[in-house]
């Protein structure tokens, strides 16, 4: 990082809220609502939460609110897998204990329309929002990491078609070469992130590393793309959401992830006052950026012990390697946040580089990184 970086106050950052597509576009979304006794949309209370999919949510004319989702995508048969992962996990979950970890209530779906209903939360925040104005505490932290350990020990249902392929992140192929099509459709940040990537042999040598780990690891029911904003938080009560990369799984990339979500944050608040005691307005230099990391890391890293407190609570015993693909994931994690940032910008930021760097770190030699993150059996 540069020493013209500013030391900036960290802002509250309100809920985006879009126009939704038209829904006479749409005209499935409507019939399935009706179908399912709902009523059509009542279309002055619509928003469209964010998200790569075309989304609904608002109340109906027969006084519920819900949210609906249509799967999107270039590639029809991703779109349909996407849908019977999706299927798989919310069809299973109406069996499982009221305190397992669970998506919104799911009220009905449309399979060829590739359209799903779920109750619509109000009022709940999720856990970026609670991450960034740091009212995101160990008791939640603790509940999520037994609630996602509860999910890894459930028993999938006798004969179950759930996916068991390797989910498609860390891209080990794209590590060594973009398809045409996909060099033609990325930003100029993008092919920033991925020529840095591909230029770097102990990376690609990681990410085959944790590749062959997880292929052999023990499969469980897993998210497989967990981010604390898929997380909604009402009362006491926590739903996770986006289910359409759930399969069989190592258990390993959910708490990866979320050990991850908490080591990017530290990263980023380097450049801010979040957790400061003083505001001192001023330029950093290599070593304050270094000295700021580990103050912002051992300040929220406490968090990711209390995920992984609960965590073994819930599932007590892990093989011999599980916190070492954990930490790898947490690694890559910060190497995938990169690339979600570098395909909204022209080129690639100081701290998403120092970001890149740390995370790559801790991919190449996980097992140092265990206790640092809040892995560790102490």
């Amino acid at each position: 990082m540069g020493s013209n970086t500013a030391l900036l106050p960290e802002k509250k950052v309100e809920r985006p809220r879009y126009t939704p597509v038209d829904l006479d576009r749409h005209p499935a979304v409507e019939a399935l609502l009706g179908r399912l006794g709902l009523g059509a949309f009542d279309r002055d209370s619509l928003a469209a939460p964010v998200g790569r999919n075309d989304t609904w949510a608002g109340r109906t004319t027969g006084g519920r609110s819900v949210f609906v989702k249509r799967l999107v995508g270039t590639d029809p048969a991703e779109v349909e897998r996407r849908m019977k992962r999706l299927l798989a996990f919310h069809l299973w979950a109406r069996d499982l204990p009221a305190e397992a970890l669970r998506g919104p209530d799911f009220l009905g779906y449309d399979r060829d329309a590739a359209l799903v209903v779920f109750e619509l939360v109000d009022g709940a925040r999720n856990g970026a929002e609670l991450m960034v104005d740091e009212t995101f505490g160990a008791d939640l932290a603790t509940t999520i990491g037994e609630a996602v350990g509860q999910l890894h020990t459930a028993v999938p249902p006798a004969g179950a078609d759930w996916d068991r392929s390797l989910p498609y992140q860390p891209p080990l192929e794209a590590l060594h070469g973009l398809s045409p099509a996909t060099f033609d459709s990325l930003s100029f940040g993008e092919l920033q992130g991925w020529r840095l990537m591909q230029q770097d042999a102990d990376l690609r040598a990681a990410v085959a590393r944790l590749r062959e780990w997880e292929a052999e690891a023990p499969l469980v029911p897993t998210h497989c793309d967990l981010r604390v904003d898929q997380l909604l938080i009402t009362g006491d009560t926590v739903y996770l959401t986006d289910w359409e990369e759930f399969r069989l799984a190592d258990g390993a990339r959910d708490v990866g992830s979320f050990a991850g979500e908490w080591l990017y944050r530290s990263v980023l608040d380097i450049v801010t006052t979040r957790g400061d005691t003083v505001f001192v307005d001023l330029e950093l230099t290599h070593e304050m950026v270094i000295s700021r990391g580990v103050a912002k890391m051992q300040r929220l890293m406490p968090l990711v012990r209390d995920f992984w407190r609960g965590y073994r609570t819930a599932r007590p015993t892990v093989d011999d390697r599980f916190a070492a693909r954990a930490a790898a994931f947490a690694g890559w994690h910060l190497l995938d946040r990169l690339m979600a940032g570098a395909s909204r910008s022209s080129r690639l930021s100081g701290i998403e580089r120092a970001a890149a760097g740390i995370g790559r770190g801790v991919l190449l030699q996980p097992e140092k990184f265990i206790d640092t993150l809040g892995l560790g059996d102490s």
